[in-house]
């Protein structure tokens, strides 16, 4: 059974919702167990206890919040070295389109680097040109479809890669235009 630890700093409930639909999208692959904390509540035991990691935050002058930078600086000594192999991927809202959601997502990717883990991109698009590169992004709420679509496509291709890498599933391996 893969393990996956969506967590995730919400000021405003907008990170919270998005957060909600990559877990959502993490329980679509079988065997999946996922658990949903906000980062206040999350530890190193939860960070060590996953396969894989989704990190979400909300953006603040284009990068993470103090509160996501803050649980990865206190836990980084108790887990280094203990991290390496494990899948993340990230997620961000922000006050509007353009408002540096993907620079958030970029700075939680070099983040769970440091400590070792392997992250990944996604190429599919859940709308006529809208994307989740580095990450599921939304302006606001997530209220459009695509936008719900982006978290949960995340979640789901971080349990399929938990499930390939870490359960030995290679038929659940994430192909070129597989699922657009």
């Amino acid at each position: 059974m893969g393990k996956i630890l969506v967590i995730y700093d919400s000021q405003t409930g907008n990170t919270a919702q998005m957060a909600d639909y990559v877990a959502e999208g993490a329980r679509s692959i079988a065997d999946m167990e996922v658990r949903l904390l906000r980062v206040d509540d999350a530890t190193a035991e939860d960070a060590l206890w996953a396969d894989g990691i989704a990190c979400g935050t909300p953006t603040y002058v284009g990068l993470t919040s103090w509160k996501m930078k803050k649980f990865w600086d206190d836990i980084a000594h108790p887990v280094w070295g203990k991290m390496d192999g494990k899948i993340g991927c990230a997620f961000s809202t922000s006050g509007g389109w353009g408002g540096g959601a993907e620079l958030t997502c970029m700075s939680l990717l070099v983040i769970m680097m440091n400590v070792g883990m392997l992250t990944f991109g996604v190429t599919d698009y859940t709308a006529d040109r809208f994307t989740l590169h580095y990450g599921a992004v939304s302006a606001g709420k997530p209220r459009q479809e695509k936008e719900i679509e982006a978290g949960r496509r995340l979640g789901k291709r971080l349990a399929q890669w938990v499930a390939v890498y870490c359960d030995g599933h290679a038929e659940l391996r994430p192909g070129p235009m597989k699922e657009r």
